[in-house]
């Protein structure tokens, strides 16, 4: 794709890495093959390629986003899908985070639109704030069906049935291997996650502790940032992520770290980015080390020596979290691990396609994302499996709200069977 961009414009770093990116595309439209929103709308504009034309030119020209651009950016899952299928290797990762931060900060949104993303961005992020408005939703529930707004609705539906409690396990600490020591890894508690299920920490800290890892939850850590990334609030997203680095480079110095081990692959995929979020700053070369040290649990499980178990007589569908297929490139490693350790794993049809979680998506474009869950809890029960499971909070809230087979978390599953407790969220299987 030719572009024409100011020279004073292209020595800004994201405008030329805007401009890199929009080069290297060849307008082939393999893309829209993939792209869940172009599939459930139909509209080229809600496609990589119409997106990718529309960001050119807003960028290219400096226009003020007006209303019709930012909606179809707006739309956009971020899910990457696009990234797996491109022949011409589109960074639109880079591409899209790039335009929501311009949208950010050269477009006034409607009050309840600023309203309702600032109260996200002042929520989610924050176990303890968060923990408190699912309380409040609950309460709200019963009156949901009277509120207008469709968002407002998806945020109190979002609420689960029980909020769990406080898992002391997600205060710093260091916790030692139950056997001769492999390696020392840091593990990333994350921040919604905390609030909405303790499981998963709780199940990685045994299992990795059982396999020989000494785990450190590091003093500072918290937010990856995803969400407010997302959302274009780049000065907060970089806030959070820069208190990463500062929390785990301290770690690493004083005690050594052999990996960073990241359980939610929506803040997986961002934290390997942060060598690319940091690449002008003081904290280059420290966000480089730390985006090198990341890696999914599934990754370092697969590293690790993980015993064969016996045939559980279970089937278990497995939900492929686009943020760990397309946005990471993980895609063997937690189906190898559950058949290692005796699941019968089945896929669903279309495994590529978003769920319609993705991150704030499903409470930002509610109606988008109840046809995405609609289309992947179709698909997955078709499999009749006895259980699903995944790799990111996110899905695990998206599809449980819309099916009765239990979901849980990939390394609760490989939990139990090496010996950990049986999953909460299996207690209607016999």
């Amino acid at each position: 794709m030719q572009t024409s961009f100011r020279p004073e414009d292209l020595r800004k770093p994201a405008m030329e890495r805007s401009n890199e990116i929009l080069r290297t595309c060849v307008h082939c439209g393999f893309c829209t093959a993939t792209c869940p929103t172009y599939q459930v709308l139909g509209d080229e504009l809600d496609s990589p390629r119409g997106r990718i034309y529309l960001i050119k030119d807003m960028l290219e020209n400096q226009r003020k986003p007006d209303a019709k651009v930012v909606k179809h950016i707006d739309r956009c899952l971020s899910c990457l899908s696009c990234m797996t299928t491109c022949p011409s290797g589109v960074h639109y990762m880079h591409l899209i985070d790039h335009a929501r931060a311009y949208i950010e900060e050269n477009h006034k949104r409607p009050f309840m639109d600023r309203a309702l993303r600032w109260t996200l961005a002042q929520i989610l992020p924050y176990p303890m704030r968060f923990r408190i408005a699912l309380l409040g939703a609950k309460i709200a529930r019963p009156f949901a069906r009277l509120i207008p707004d469709a968002r407002l609705r998806a945020m109190i539906n979002m609420a689960p049935k029980h909020v769990p409690s406080v898992s002391r396990n997600d205060d710093p600490q260091s916790f030692p291997a139950m056997d001769a020591p492999k390696m020392r890894v840091a593990l990333m508690t994350g921040c919604a996650q905390k609030a909405l299920n303790t499981d998963i920490n709780d199940a990685t800290i045994r299992l990795l502790t059982r396999l020989g890892c000494e785990v450190v939850v590091a003093k500072g850590a918290g937010c990856c940032g995803a969400l407010t990334h997302h959302m274009g609030k780049e000065a907060q997203s970089h806030s959070f992520a820069a208190a990463n680095i500062t929390a785990w480079m301290a770690e690493k110095r004083d005690h050594g770290l052999d990996a960073i081990v990241i359980n939610t692959s929506g803040c997986g995929t961002t934290v390997k980015d942060y060598g690319h979020m940091f690449k002008d700053g003081d904290l280059k070369e420290d966000a480089a080390e730390i985006a090198g040290l990341a890696m999914d649990v599934s990754e370092l499980l697969a590293k690790l020596d993980i015993p064969k178990g016996a045939s559980k007589d279970l089937k278990v569908a497995y939900h492929a979290a686009c943020s760990l297929q397309h946005g990471q490139q993980v895609k063997a490693a937690p189906k190898t691990l559950l058949k290692k350790v005796g699941f019968q794993v089945v896929e669903p049809a279309n495994g590529h396609v978003c769920c319609g979680s993705a991150g704030t998506y499903n409470l930002l474009q509610p109606e988008i994302s109840q046809d995405l869950k609609r289309r992947k809890v179709d698909s997955l029960e078709q499999k009749s499996p006895d259980i699903i499971a995944a790799g990111n909070i996110g899905c695990m809230m998206q599809i449980g709200s819309g099916t009765k087979v239990p979901i849980v978390h990939t390394v609760e599953l490989l939990d139990w069977a090496t010996g950990g407790p049986r999953p909460r969220n299996l207690d209607a299987l016999p």
